[in-house]
């Protein structure tokens, strides 16, 4: 279950990213955080704390709760 939550919060950053044609670099950028450390999120390979959690949410100009709506949205969850 935890897996497939990873990937899913992972699968929406990379949609919402893709969609507002940032890319990954930028993106990293953007929150202040390492492209590679972006690259384990949006392949679900880290476990996101909260501070970085509200860091690409503003950066993709969201509220952390539309960011989890979106996450939601995933049939594999």
């Amino acid at each position: 279950m935890q897996k497939d939550l990873l990937f899913a919060f992972g699968r929406a950053v990379r949609k919402v990213r893709l969609s507002k044609d940032i890319s990954q670099e930028k993106f990293a950028d953007m929150c202040d955080l390492h492209r590679t450390y972006i690259s384990d999120v949006e392949l679900g390979k880290r476990n996101v704390s909260l501070e970085n959690i509200e860091k690409i949410a503003n950066s993709l100009d969201m509220k952390i709760s539309e960011l989890f709506q979106e996450v939601e949205s995933d049939a594999s969850i």
